[in-house]
């Protein structure tokens, strides 16, 4: 398999134009045209995986490499697994925005990486994603004759054997179907199989383990007649091709990886701002519950705070005091966390976070965070100054749910995955979510984030609907409250009459019957003729 695909430059259509600055520019018939691509060494017709990246701004490295178009959707649970994640592009990323021709002719020449070779390929993958994954079977579909990479799907590797036919086949069938839902299906797919050696294996043990996987897979995406172009296993630093035999490129011990940040692939995607955060053991990481002494500790901690909300909830007007008090005691502590940033590692940087926290401000908020309205309200700090601490905030209280208090992380999850959406990290917003979708599949914030994200949608509707939401909240604040006192100014007090010096009864006008009238001696009017006549004096 030798993948092949040439840079050129995008413009609103699919074809590739001169890499001139101005490609739009007659050129006359006499002068030197821009130098053209090369010509491609594959023979028409074979697909040529190809990762666009633009030269500037941020991008997602999870994201598709289609220009516009709608993203692959799965519903998370239809593998009965939360992990599954499914790429898309967002909109945030230069590269698959939906400007207009003029607008896409008008900017610098865009580079396209060439993949030539399944080493290429497999050093691609962790920039494909945005991260390692690890234990995991990764589908990529190529799409057109010069194989653009497309959507990809990821789920962990079943332990089971048994489940290894269903998987592959519904792998395959949502892969597929996605694209065709969008009229653009697959002309071929690259597989993946990334799995750490047990004890006692190697890598090639791990490549001959995972074969019949990596068959099932061929044979399912074979039955939608959409073949598999490349199927690698990579474990232990090296990689091997279930689909080459030539032992001449792909040997039987393995072919070691490049060394990480040294390929083309690596040198492009520093050029466009993308990161690979690390492998997905390292982002799970980051959001799993503390054990030991500490979660001890903070387990009885929760067990006290626990205690302590129950008669605050039955209180007249409890479940109000204790928003309020929850939403303080949150805004407070994002507040210290913006005022002490940390660095160094991310193991080092969220030991930093822990130690901002004590334990019962965790459990505090915690609690809180599972009521619906406080969490709403909590979605309000995700953009400006206050995303970064907040964020950090979500995933030191999601580290805090620990022992019998595991199943409140869904909503320091889900909160750290709208976060990281909101801010354009989505491969970080996915782990976030599968995290918490793991625990509570049925949870319905992260169902519909973590489909958006799928979807390919954009954040900023719901980040505006957010913004409304605080100013209205901070308005209702500020604003004074109803007067409710003093008693005097709500009573009917007695008005002068030209020339009346006080007023008296003789000066009041009498109701029907000889009845008197506001300064009446029944029993409610004794009482507010008091108040008139202490309100005279006091103004007299």
């Amino acid at each position: 398999m030798n993948p092949h695909s040439e840079p050129s430059k995008r413009t609103g259509d699919s074809k590739p134009a001169a890499t001139s600055s101005d490609s739009s520019a007659p050129t006359p018939a006499n002068s030197p045209r821009p130098p053209k691509p090369s010509a491609p060494a594959n023979p028409p017709g074979a697909a040529r995986p190809s990762r666009r990246i633009a030269p500037t701004g941020p991008t997602d490295p999870a994201g598709t490499a289609e220009p516009a178009g709608p993203a692959d959707t799965t519903n998370p649970s239809a593998l009965s697994n939360p992990a599954f994640i499914a790429g898309s592009p967002t909109p945030s990323d230069p590269s698959h925005s939906a400007a207009p021709a003029d607008a896409t002719t008008a900017r610098s020449a865009d580079a396209q990486v060439t993949l030539r070779s399944p080493a290429e390929l497999a050093d691609a993958l962790p920039y494909l994603l945005g991260f390692y994954p690890d234990d995991s079977v990764v589908m990529v579909a190529l799409h057109g004759e010069r194989g653009r990479f497309g959507g990809r799907v990821r789920l962990g590797i079943p332990t089971d054997r048994a489940h290894w036919p269903d998987v592959a086949d519904q792998l395959a069938d949502c892969l597929i179907s996605a694209g065709q839902e969008r009229d653009d299906r697959p002309a071929a797919i690259i597989v993946y199989l990334c799995q750490e050696p047990a004890a006692g294996e190697s890598g090639k043990d791990v490549k001959d383990r995972l074969r019949p996987l990596a068959q099932r897979l061929r044979t399912a995406c074979g039955a939608l007649d959409v073949p598999v172009l490349e199927a690698l296993c990579l474990s232990n630093g090296r990689f091997w091709s279930y689909c080459c035999p030539d032992f001449r490129c792909c040997p039987a011990e393995g072919t070691p990886l490049v060394m990480p940040g040294t390929s083309v692939m690596a040198a492009a995607a520093a050029y466009a701002g993308m990161q690979v955060r690390g492998s997905l053991k390292e982002m799970e990481a980051r959001l799993r519950p503390r054990t030991g002494p500490r979660a001890a500790e903070q387990e009885k901690a929760l067990d006290t705070a626990a205690g302590a909300l129950v008669p605050r909830m039955l209180r007249r007007d409890g479940a109000a005091a204790v928003r309020r008090d929850t939403l303080e005691l949150a805004g407070a502590m994002i507040h210290r966390f913006r005022q002490d940033t940390p660095s160094g590692s991310n193991r080092a940087r969220d030991a930093c976070d822990d130690a901002l926290i004590t334990d019962a401000e965790a459990a505090d908020l915690i609690l809180g965070l599972q009521d619906r309205v406080i969490r709403d309200r909590a979605a309000e700090w995700m953009d400006g100054s206050a995303a970064a601490p907040a964020l950090r905030l979500w995933r030191a209280l999601a580290r805090r749910c620990a022992g019998g208090y595991a199943e409140h992380a869904v909503a320091p999850l889900t909160l750290a995955g709208w976060v990281c959406w909101s801010t354009e990290d989505g491969p970080s917003a996915r782990v976030a979510l599968s995290c918490a979708l793991a625990i509570d599949p049925d949870y319905t914030f992260a169902q519909l984030l973590h489909h958006a994200i799928n979807e390919g949608l954009d954040p900023e509707p719901l980040r505006r609907c957010l913004r409304e939401q605080h100013r209205e909240a901070v308005a209702a604040t500020e604003a004074p409250a109803p007067s409710t006192a003093p008693a005097a100014e709500e009573t009917p007090r007695p008005t002068k009459r030209p020339g009346q010096t006080c007023p008296g009864p003789a000066g009041r006008p009498r109701g029907p019957r000889g009845a008197t009238g506001p300064g009446s001696r029944s029993t409610d009017g004794r009482s507010r003729r008091r108040a008139g006549r202490d309100g005279d004096r006091s103004r007299r």
